[in-house]
This record gives C-alpha cells, sequence and structure tokens, in this order.
C-alpha cells in the first residue's frame, strides 16, 4: 500500500509541471476574433491590423470574422453565448454600450456579459459648422444655438448613433436646443452640411476634415478629452468651452464573461505590446484612429462611465425604446 501511495505521489508531482505549462501556454489553437460591422469599418481595421500582430507574437492565428447586423448585437449576441475558453473574442464598440441603454432588453447585458480585455483605439468627433454660422470656436456656437433656439440643426448618421448622442450631449451641457437632423449614413450628412442645409455636426475626423482644408467648413474643436492625433493643433471641446466634455467612436477587445483570469491577462499584455508597434500604429493613425490601451481594469471602469453617461443622455433625449 505504501508503494501504491508513493507512485500515485509522484504521478501527480510529475502532472503538476505539466498542468502548469498548457495553462501559460494560450494560445494553443487559432483565435477568432469577431466584429460586428463589415470589412472597411474603422472595427475590422482594428481587428485586422491588430490580429495580425497577435499572429506573431503569440504564435497562432487570430482569424478576424465580419458578422454585420443590427449595429453589432448580432455578433455581440454570439460571442456572450460562445465557450469562455478565450478562443472567441470580439471588439467591442460604443455601439455597443449605446446600443444597450437605448434597447435596454436585448438578449444581453453588454457591462455583465462581456470580459473587458483592452481598450485599443478610439476615433473622436470633430465638431463643424457651415462657414455661414459665423462662429468661430465653441462659446461662439454656444451663444449662438441660445439666441435662436430649435433654429440651428445638427446632422447626424442616424438616430442613436454617437454622433447623433455627441449633439445630444452638447444640448444637455450646453443648455442649448440645437434640433438634430438624423441622416443614413456620415457621407449624406456631410453633403447638406456643406450645402448649408444643416449647419452643425458631430464628424469623424476623416469624412471632414478635408473640407476643414479646404475652407468649405469650420472645424471649433475635437470631441475628446484629449486632443486628436489627426488635429492635434485643434482644441478640444472641454479646453474650449465644456469641461468634461468627452465623445467618441471607441473600440476595444472583449471576450465571454467567465474567461480564465490568466488568459485575460496573456491577452491584455500582448495586446498593449502590439499596439506600441509601428506596424500597428501607421495605419491606424493614418485612418484617424488614436491608439488607446490599458489594462482590463481600467477598460470596465471606461465601459462603466460610459454606460452612466449614456444612460443620462438617452434618458435627458427622450431615445430610450
Amino acid at each position: 500500500m505504501s508503494v501504491l501511495k508513493f507512485c500515485l505521489g509522484l504521478l501527480l508531482v510529475l502532472l503538476l509541471p505539466a498542468t502548469g505549462i498548457a495553462q501559460s501556454s494560450y494560445p494553443t489553437h487559432p483565435v477568432r476574433l469577431i466584429v460586428g460591422f463589415g470589412p472597411g469599418a474603422a472595427a475590422d481595421l482594428t481587428a485586422r491590423v491588430l490580429g495580425q500582430r497577435l499572429s506573431k507574437t503569440m504564435g497562432q492565428q487570430f482569424v478576424v470574422e465580419n458578422k454585420p447586423g443590427g449595429g453589432s448585437t448580432v455578433a455581440a449576441e454570439q460571442v456572450a453565448r460562445a465557450p469562455k475558453d478565450g478562443y472567441t473574442l470580439f471588439v467591442g464598440t460604443a455601439a455597443n454600450v449605446i446600443n444597450g441603454v437605448i434597447q435596454p432588453n436585448l438578449p444581453f447585458d453588454f457591462a455583465r456579459d462581456f470580459a473587458p480585455i483592452a481598450y485599443t483605439t478610439s476615433s473622436p468627433n470633430i465638431l463643424v459648422v457651415h462657414p455661414s454660422t459665423g462662429v468661430s470656436d465653441v462659446k461662439g456656437l454656444i451663444a449662438l444655438a441660445k439666441t435662436k433656439p430649435e433654429q440651428i440643426f445638427f446632422g447626424s448618421s442616424g438616430v442613436g448613433t454617437a454622433p447623433h448622442l455627441s449633439g445630444e450631449l452638447f444640448n444637455m451641457m450646453a443648455g442649448t436646443k440645437m434640433v438634430h437632423v438624423p441622416y443614413s449614413g456620415s457621407a449624406q450628412a456631410v453633403t447638406d452640411l456643406l450645402a448649408g442645409r444643416i449647419q452643425v455636426m458631430f464628424s469623424p475626423a476623416s469624412t471632414v476634415l478635408q473640407y476643414v482644408a479646404s475652407g468649405q467648413l469650420k472645424a471649433l474643436a475635437s470631441s475628446e478629452l484629449t486632443r486628436a492625433a489627426a488635429a492635434p493643433d485643434l482644441p478640444t471641446v472641454a479646453e474650449a468651452g465644456l469641461p468634461g466634455f468627452d465623445t467618441s467612436v471607441w473600440f476595444g477587445i472583449v471576450g465571454p464573461a467567465g474567461m480564465p483570469r490568466e488568459t485575460v491577462e496573456a491577452l491584455s499584455r500582448a495586446i498593449n505590446e502590439a499596439l506600441k508597434a509601428e506596424e500597428v500604429m501607421k495605419p491606424l493613425h493614418a485612418a484617424g484612429l488614436d491608439i488607446k490601451g490599458g489594462t482590463p481594469e481600467a477598460f470596465g471602469a471606461y465601459i462603466a462611465s460610459e454606460t452612466k453617461k449614456w444612460n443620462d443622455v438617452v434618458t435627458t433625449a427622450g431615445l430610450r425604446n
């Protein structure tokens, strides 16, 4: 009996290092990186550029899969129900938080059902106006809007989008009553802005900076707390008159809630290192995206703050379904 116990104990000792190796060797096969938008979108670019780098550094392919639909809710629901093993990941975006606030009956809760891994990139909106407004800064726009309540129109790429809610947040914080005009996309809204049919817009930098350079539009500020890499000389809205104003279209990597902690940490480390690589930074900056990064805890706190902020805006604007 003592010999048998000795043999069993020896076997357990021999197995322990192997178990430790197995846990630290993630990933051992390809990882799926799900994107809720089509090819060419900023979320897709973020996924593909990061995926290429992670494939090199982590020794397994990170395969990007596009599953558009429902403003990213179709893909999000699929990942929320995926195995919690780290082999199905998701590019979470500001849209997921906003959708959850506007549609509280979705079959998943973004904050509850996903594990934050790393905040990756953001696309700040640029506050632009038609030159006919005569305003040259944020304080001037606030003054104009207050003297002409419900006579200043701001466009967006659709109801419930980040540009729309940026305008609503501006109204809420500035005490103005600009009127929202939704379009089916940013390009259509910019066309009407150029024609002077609307006066104001929060637009992705990549969509409007060319018209700012040509003098067809006037840029007043960028929407994040830090200045946009694509327009470093442009003040932020917070700097220019509304302290605390902060909006963007942001992206980050998440997985199903309940993933092993060591897997989350391994992914977070690898993603943060990838974001410092020139082969990652260069194409993302060229697309007007700002590089972020940080710990899973910091990303989780940011998601929580975004949820509260947009819940307040949606409630004030009466947008909840």
